[in-house]
């Protein structure tokens, strides 16, 4: 297991000599996350692969992390009920899932992080990624966010065999 970045109670987010702002949940971050709680879940998590607006920019270079361009048609389904639950799937679907291609630039560039994923626990959480930030670094409803910037600069670094390390 590679340990490439950790995120700090104090919104930083630290790579070998990177040492960025980020942001986390309006909820803060937490060992129980619930689905909705707007909170950042604590613990380790790997780094599953990543998605691009192919129309706003070029594929990053990575160190070995696969990314894939999305699609108006990308959705990560969030109902706990539905059996496709904290997964990637093809919109219009049948449940509720969150867009992934946005009129903003926060889901421009997107990391998914094998958070509740391995089986997934329905209405402990879903779709938390490391994406772009919003203006000004305003919480995220969940996720980890960079500006894009440093999202681009960390992505330099980052394999498939790298890990997050939220600490609480």
């Amino acid at each position: 297991m590679a340990l490439d970045a950790v995120v700090t109670r104090g919104k930083r987010l630290i790579c070998g000599p990177l040492n960025m702002r980020c942001a986390v949940g309006w909820g803060g971050i937490t060992a129980n996350k619930r689905e909705g709680d707007g909170a950042t879940p604590a613990g380790c998590w790997p780094l599953r692969g990543g998605f691009y607006r192919a129309d706003r920019l070029k594929p990053p270079p990575t160190a070995g992390l696969p990314l894939a361009p999305l699609s108006p048609r990308d959705g990560w389904c969030d109902a706990p009920d539905d059996p496709s639950y904290n997964r990637q799937v093809r919109l219009p679907y049948g449940a509720r899932a969150e867009r992934l291609w946005r009129g903003d630039p926060v889901y421009d560039l997107i990391l998914v992080l094998g958070y509740n994923d391995a089986p997934a626990v329905p209405g402990r959480g879903s779709a938390i990624f490391l994406h772009v930030a919003r203006q000004n670094l305003a919480p995220t409803e969940g996720c980890v966010a960079l500006a894009k910037t440093d999202l681009v600069s960390l992505l330099r670094r980052l394999s498939a065999d790298s890990h997050l390390l939220i600490d609480l």
